[in-house]
């Protein structure tokens, strides 16, 4: 008997985390804790990692940099005396320690971030190259883009933010609902014995813990609790780069000219999904599923990488009007999160200003240098919590990560 509750409680785990795979990808609770500083620290190896993650490839960004340095123009600083302007190493730009690190088993590891690298840095290298150089693109090297742009709209901070306030906001509800509902379903199931103890391919990077609580009368309740930080963001990022990306359109795709005398910066978010109705009336909320919405990608200072949803592609190498143009410029700068990229220097002062805050910009820093820390504490303090029996039925726990601190 005892062995079989404990099937049963792991077979449990396995299902709460596919019922939330099926309701969208999340789980959540009745209530949210803001994640403590002051935890005490776990014994988390860390040794000879990639901890330098960048969000932005320099692959990428070297199509806007000489020398090994690009012109970078900063949207958050402490003082106004800092020029607008200023050049960075490839290396030293577009990064945050630990972003992509997980804790397993008390150990940190950057598995992670090397199968960004492997699987959608290194393959992209050459085809940019060739499309920049006007070269023909095979139907690989398509694909390859379409998928070099998919993981650069969600593996950057800028995501990660708007990530994690959507599933604070939509977690509690879903988890309370989950919970109640895979009792039910495993009730069902165990009277006819159909019970499984194998578990999802993912199930190590979901951060869920599923347990029992029993009481003195004899009888129990379940008790999920869920990460809302670092853990969650990389399940749903690898979930969207291998099922997700499969069902993406990928024909409508071709890469459009600036004209001369205009040249398309980027940013530290330049994946840009477009809502357009006019020049005073657009967003930047658009879907990779929407019809009619556009999907725009600079890959260097001229060539720009665009899909408009169900619509056929202009024919490659068209090179867009001047007021089109000077546009689509302003997208690629009002959508940048905290750098704006640019192979010269230009006016983005006339389009956004920069915002001069101390109190903000030291804000900031002191949260990205928390990051590593808290999350892989709050890793592994999932991963050793004993459960509680003082509440009764089924129960639902939420913690929000951090990184909700790392907003403007």
């Amino acid at each position: 008997m005892v062995a079989t509750l404990a099937q049963a409680v792991r077979r449990l785990a396995y299902d709460l985390e596919g019922y939330a795979r099926f309701k969208m990808g999340i789980c959540s609770s009745k209530f949210i804790e803001q994640s403590s500083p002051c935890r005490p620290p776990h014994n988390i190896t860390m040794q000879g990692l990639r901890k330098d993650n960048h969000y932005v490839p320099k692959l990428y960004l070297k199509q806007w940099a000489s020398d090994n340095e690009i012109p970078t123009y900063r949207l958050l600083v402490p003082h106004e005396k800092l020029q607008p302007w200023k050049s960075h190493s490839l290396s030293g730009i577009a990064f945050h320690e630990h972003l992509y690190t997980r804790v397993l088993g008390g150990e940190a590891t950057d598995e992670f971030e090397r199968w960004l690298h492997e699987e959608f840095e290194n393959p992209i290298d050459a085809v940019i190259g060739r499309a920049v150089r006007e070269e023909r693109l095979s139907p690989g090297d398509w694909n390859l883009l379409i998928r070099f742009a998919v993981a650069q709209d969600v593996r950057t901070p800028a995501y990660l933010l708007e990530f994690l306030t959507r599933q604070s906001e939509s977690l509690p509800a879903l988890l309370d609902e989950t919970v109640e509902d895979c009792v039910k379903n495993f009730q069902s199931r165990l009277k006819d014995h159909n019970v499984s103890s194998d578990p999802p391919e993912d199930a190590d990077l979901f951060p869920l813990k599923v347990t029992v609580q029993r009481y003195p009368e004899g009888d129990g309740g379940l008790k999920a609790e869920i990460v809302v930080g670092r853990s969650l963001w990389l399940w749903n990022i690898r979930r969207i780069l291998t099922s997700t990306i499969k069902k993406l359109p990928k024909k409508g795709w071709t890469i459009l000219h600036a004209p001369d005398g205009l040249e398309w910066p980027t940013s530290d978010n330049p994946l840009i999904r477009l809502n357009f109705k006019s020049e005073a009336q657009y967003d930047f909320k658009g879907g990779w599923g929407v019809l009619n919405g556009d999907i725009l990608l600079p890959l260097s200072p001229k060539h720009l990488l665009c899909t408009c949803i169900g619509n056929r592609a202009r024919l490659r190498g068209t090179t867009l009007d001047i007021p089109t143009a000077q546009m689509i410029q302003r997208f690629i700068v009002e959508h940048a999160h905290r750098y704006v990229f640019s192979r010269k220097p230009f006016d983005v002062h006339t389009i956004r200003p920069r915002v001069v805050s101390v109190e903000a910009y030291k804000r900031e820093k002191d949260a990205w240098d928390r990051w590593g820390r808290e999350q892989g504490d709050a890793e592994a303090e999932l991963r050793v919590r004993p459960a509680h029996s003082q509440s009764r039925g089924e129960t639902s726990r939420v913690e929000s990560g951090a990184a909700a601190q790392l907003g403007p």
